[in-house]
């Protein structure tokens, strides 16, 4: 950057905390001023039954997609202490997910995720991989079925898109779906609210991976003029949503962290 050159504003991670410290981390390495202001609390089920009930069925599935890290964190912790590693396939959306996978001991030859430079850590990433397996499994035996792991809001309702199980069943999967964590509304305080109207205030960048976060955060300062305010997304998807409800600068940034910090970089 020259002299002249406008300077970057901070850039305010709003990932979950363990996931938004990882991210900054990495965009500070890559001289990024980036900070965490995580817009998700991730907390464990309030009732672990229905993770019980999926790890007592989990001999019939022949796959198992994970949404997040999150989710094969909490549904592996919570693996009978007599159950094995399965032997099913394991599908994930992005490196996150595939290292929690490995991490948690599942086996790496099982491990369906996009590579690590994929242009897009999404569904539809994942099901180009995977979709001429599952088209050789109905070939071979038909009737297969797969899980899909995922966190749930506040009330218990499944939370995320329904598009891959929409794929799986409408090729002859069976589809089942288990909550194994709750994702949440943080309980922001005053200085926090406080510390937020001043980044907004001062033109810093917000960076979602996830519209949810959005959404919190205008549950909590919902007397915003979003007009203003400058989001970084990285799915196009966010993005739209993010324009709808009146953010005036959108940028649509890479999924994989080195280059998104040049992206950023590159935007003045």
């Amino acid at each position: 950057m020259s002299a002249s050159a406008t300077p970057l504003p901070r850039v305010l991670v709003t990932r979950p905390e363990r996931e938004a410290q990882a991210w900054v981390q990495a965009l500070q390495s890559q001289g990024v001023d980036a900070q965490a202001f995580p817009l998700i609390d991730i907390a464990p089920l309030p009732d672990s039954a229905e993770i019980t009930l999926a790890w007592q069925a989990f001999f019939k599935y022949s796959a198992v997609m994970f949404v997040s890290a999150n989710a094969v964190r909490y549904f592996m912790a919570a693996r009978p202490a007599d159950a094995p590693i399965p032997a099913a396939q394991a599908w994930g959306t992005g490196p996150g997910t595939e290292a929690a996978l490995r991490a948690a001991g599942w086996p790496a030859a099982l491990i369906r995720c996009p590579s690590a430079d994929a242009p897009q850590f999404d569904s539809e990433a994942l099901w180009a991989l995977v979709q001429a397996d599952v088209q050789r499994w109905q070939q071979d035996r038909p009737a297969h079925a797969a899980l899909i792991v995922r966190g749930a809001d506040a009330q218990g309702r499944m939370a995320g898109r329904d598009w891959l199980a929409q794929q799986m069943a409408d090729v002859g999967l069976q589809v089942n779906q288990c909550a194994a964590y709750a994702r949440l509304a943080p309980r922001l305080d005053a200085s926090q609210l406080a510390w937020a109207r001043q980044a907004l205030a001062e033109g810093h960048c917000w960076l979602f991976s996830s519209s949810e976060a959005a959404v919190h955060l205008r549950q909590a300062l919902p007397d915003v003029d979003w007009s203003q305010a400058w989001a970084l997304a990285t799915h196009p998807r966010i993005a739209e949503r993010l324009l709808q409800w009146g953010w005036g600068r959108v940028n649509v940034v890479p999924a994989t962290l080195t280059a998104q910090a040049l992206s950023i970089k590159s935007l003045t």
